[in-house]
């Protein structure tokens, strides 16, 4: 992989190529991109860990909520996940779903896209019971229009992004270069149109030796979602900040970064094709870019809160057990760890868009327990 990095800057006109270029590659090279390879990424012997794997409780939570809305007719009983990993949150889901509503599953059509060929192997052999599921390795080949959920989990913050950073009252773009067999950072003066747009339309003043992410990549995503979904709801899970807490000195060295092995790298540029690459998302953007794609914003709250206002409470099971290994309290132990304070779920923030319907999110959620 880092021949190929290198043949791609010694190829370029400036002997550098933008971060984009660079994580596109590492990440999702057919043969040699990180998520292309064939081996574990997610889980202990992977890279990190997701909500999925962590407890199934996350996914039965999901599959409550949509049952009630296809039961009550908001939307029909279809499901798009993208980004599906390892199939672990289609299979809880399912599951759950199965059990709790077998007329509405019944006629449930579960769509999975997936670019990677060895997750959606893993998929296809973790899903085999499940006569209701279909594969695509883009987004674009899902038959349109659709209508019904479509589910993303840690989608956007794996999107390949612009950096730029302030010094001397200027802009620059940071590149990727090497020098011999080690790749480095080099400052070249912002000529990228679409970045340029992007600063004129947000309005974001940098400050002096402030780096940023832009999310060119994610924002179009984003709009293509809005024109792939005819009506129905978009969820989104994933963990960012909004462009007032980007203004906070907390985050003036940006957040791009690696994960290997679960530890996380601060230098992007290690590993290549090796480690995961992460860039926390921008809310805000993503929010306006889903307008621009006709969805409209309905609710977001952290992860924590977005459990608890949707009944995960319901599945704490009363039980008099004092086995500690048993099935009901390894169950009552998962929901905690999802709902505790500092916990993994207050890491992250469920995003809810809905485009053709007047969901009343009071109806689904319980407000109260959002903080005063």
């Amino acid at each position: 992989m880092k021949q190929l990095i290198c043949r791609l800057i010694d190829e370029s006109e400036t002997k550098s190529i933008p971060y984009s270029v660079y994580m596109n590659t590492v990440l999702y090279h057919p043969e040699q991109g990180y998520y292309m390879k064939e081996r574990e990424k997610v889980g202990r012997e992977g890279d990190f860990l997701t909500s999925s794997t962590v407890s199934a409780a996350f996914a039965r939570q999901f599959a409550r909520l949509f049952i009630r809305l296809v039961e009550d007719g908001i939307v029909p009983a279809a499901v798009c996940e993208i980004g599906g990993g390892t199939g672990a949150f289609a299979r809880q889901l399912l599951q759950e779903w199965r059990s709790r509503s077998p007329h509405t599953f019944a006629g449930l059509q579960y769509v999975m896209v997936e670019t990677s060929p060895y997750h959606r192997k893993l998929q296809q052999e973790r899903l085999a019971e499940f006569v209701c599921v279909s594969q695509y390795q883009d987004f674009s080949e899902v038959p349109v229009p659709f209508t019904g959920l479509i589910f993303s989990n840690e989608l956007f913050d794996a999107l390949p992004v612009e950096v730029i950073e302030m010094r001397g009252g200027m802009v620059y773009e940071i590149h990727v270069s090497h020098v011999d067999d080690t790749l480095i950072e080099v400052q070249r003066p912002l000529q990228n149109a679409a970045v340029e747009a992007y600063l004129k339309q947000t309005g974001l003043q940098l400050a002096e030796g402030q780096r940023y992410e832009v999310p060119l990549a994610a924002n179009a995503y984003m709009r293509q979602l809005g024109s792939l979904l005819e009506r129905g709801l978009l969820i989104t899970v994933d963990y960012g900040y909004t462009a007032e807490e980007w203004r906070q000195p907390v985050h003036r060295d940006g957040s791009l970064r690696g994960y290997y092995r679960h530890t996380l790298v601060h230098n992007p540029l290690a590993h290549p094709g090796d480690m995961d690459l992460t860039a926390h998302v921008h809310w805000d953007d993503l929010q306006a870019a889903g307008e621009e794609g006709g969805l409209q914003s309905v609710l977001q709250l952290k992860q924590r809160h977005f459990l608890l206002a949707s009944g995960i409470l319901e599945q704490l099971v009363e039980h008099h057990d004092p086995n500690p290994f048993s099935e009901k309290s390894r169950q009552n132990r998962a929901v905690r760890a999802m709902i505790m304070d500092g916990g993994m779920s207050d890491s992250f923030e469920v995003l809810l868009q809905q485009k053709g319907l007047d969901l009343k999110v009071e109806t689904y959620f319980d407000l109260s327990f959002l903080p005063v």
